[in-house]
C-alpha cells in the first residue's frame, strides 16, 4: 500500500470539516451546552448527509410502504420533503419515519405492529456506525425481515489485505470521532453471511474500485429462506 493511500482519508476528513464547520459553529453558538455533549455535536456534523435519497428510486407500484430510520431529528423535515416528492408520505400511510436506530428492533417492531413485518431492508453506509453491529444485523435478519425477504446493502468494509486493514484500524478512532462512531474496519458482508438462514447470497465490489483502498466497498443481496 503506497504512502499516499495510507493517508488518503485526511483529504476526506479536511473536506468534511470544511463543509461542516459553519453549521456546527452556528449550532454551538445558539446552544453552547452542546460543547458538553460530543455525540450531539457529531450528529450535527453529519446532519447534511442523508436525506431520503433512496426513495426516488423505488417503484411505487411495488413498494406499499417506505420505512425510514433516522435518530437525528434535525434531518426529519428534509427527509419528509424528499419522500413526499418521491410519492411517499405519512398522510397516506405510505411513509413511516422512526426516530430510532437500526439496533433498536424492539421499537421498530412495536411501531410496525408485529414480528417480521418487512419485505426488503436497505442499508447504505449505515452499518459502519451502529452499536453492536453483529447483534443488530442478526436481529434485523431474524426478527424484522420476513421469510423470503431480502437485504440490500452498500457498505465500506474491512479490507482483506492485512496491511490495509491495519491502517483502517489505525485511523478508525480519529475517523469515528468526526463521523459519529463510523468504523472503517468492520467486515459487514462477512457478518451478514454469518447470520445464516439465507436462501441466496450475492456479494460484489464497486465497478472499477481500487482494492488497495481504505474505503473498500461491498454491495450485496441476501434473500432469506422462506
Amino acid at each position: 500500500m503506497t504512502l499516499l493511500k495510507r493517508y488518503s482519508l485526511l483529504g476526506d476528513l479536511f473536506m468534511a470539516i470544511k463543509i461542516a464547520f459553519w453549521p456546527t459553529f452556528k449550532q454551538i453558538w445558539a446552544n453552547p451546552s452542546l460543547l458538553f455533549h460530543p455525540t450531539a455535536i457529531s450528529r450535527i456534523f453529519m446532519s447534511h448527509v442523508w436525506y431520503g435519497h433512496t426513495a426516488k428510486y423505488l417503484d411505487k407500484t411495488r413498494v406499499t410502504k417506505y420505512v425510514a430510520l433516522e435518530p437525528n431529528i434535525n434531518m426529519h423535515d428534509e427527509l419528509r420533503r424528499a419522500t413526499d416528492a418521491a410519492g411517499f408520505n405519512e398522510a397516506s400511510g405510505s411513509f413511516v419515519l422512526l426516530s430510532c436506530g437500526a439496533e433498536d428492533t424492539t421499537s421498530i417492531l412495536t411501531s410496525l405492529g408485529g414480528y417480521q413485518p418487512i419485505n426488503t431492508i436497505i442499508s447504505i453506509l449505515t452499518l459502519c456506525s451502529v452499536p453492536d453491529p453483529q447483534d443488530t444485523i442478526e436481529s434485523l435478519a431474524t426478527e424484522v425481515l420476513k421469510p423470503g425477504g431480502q437485504v440490500l446493502f452498500c457498505e465500506h468494509v474491512r479490507n482483506p489485505h492485512p496491511d490495509i486493514a491495519w491502517w483502517q484500524t489505525f485511523w478508525t478512532p480519529l475517523w469515528g470521532v468526526a463521523f459519529d462512531g463510523c468504523k472503517l474496519d468492520r467486515p459487514i458482508h462477512l457478518w451478514m453471511q454469518e447470520v445464516g438462514g439465507w436462501e441466496k447470497e450475492e456479494v460484489w465490489g464497486l465497478d472499477g474500485e481500487d482494492e488497495e483502498h481504505l474505503f473498500l466497498h461491498r454491495l450485496g443481496r441476501f434473500v432469506k429462506a422462506g
